[in-house]
C-alpha cells in the first residue's frame, strides 16, 4: 500500500470505513506514513487505501496469520527478518502495552531475525505458543 509515487500529501477516505486521512509523499522527501506498516500486502485494484486505524488492525491480522504458521524450527528463516526496515515501532503489531511495560510481539522478535536469549515471553525461536 505504499504510495512512494505520490509526490503531495492528498486527502483521501479510508476504503473501509470512511474516515478522511493524509495520504502520500511530500516534496521534501518525507514518505507517507503508510512506510512505517511491514510491506506485506500486495497492492489490489478493488480497495484503495485505508487509514491508520483500519490499515493497523487489516496488518495485525495478516501478520497473526502468518506468526501462526511459524515454529521454533522455523522461525529462522522467517521471512520478516528479510522485509525492508522500518523507523518505528507500531502498537498492536510490534509491541503492545501491559501494566505501563513494552512487551514485544512475535513479529518483533522475526523481523530482528534471531533469538537475543533475554527470556523475551513472546520469543518464536523458543518452543512455546507464540501469540
Amino acid at each position: 500500500m505504499s504510495n512512494s509515487h505520490l509526490t503531495t500529501i492528498q486527502e483521501k477516505k479510508c476504503s473501509a470505513c470512511g474516515t478522511p486521512f493524509n495520504c502520500g509523499d511530500t516534496a521534501d522527501g518525507n514518505k507517507c506514513w503508510c512506510n512505517n506498516f511491514p510491506p506485506i500486502f500486495k497492492p489490489s485494484k478493488v480497495i484503495d487505501c485505508l487509514c491508520s486505524s483500519c490499515f493497523t488492525t487489516v496488518c495485525s491480522t495478516k501478520i497473526k496469520e502468518y506468526v501462526a504458521t511459524v515454529t521454533a524450527e522455523t522461525a529462522l528463516n522467517s521471512i520478516a527478518k528479510d522485509l525492508p526496515k522500518t523507523k518505528q515501532l507500531i502498537e498492536g503489531i510490534d509491541y503492545y502495552i501491559e501494566n505501563g511495560n513494552y512487551v514485544f510481539k512475535a513479529w518483533f522478535h522475526l523481523k530482528r531475525g534471531y533469538c537475543c536469549t533475554n527470556g523475551c515471553r513472546h520469543c518464536p525461536y523458543k518452543t512455546q505458543q507464540l501469540q
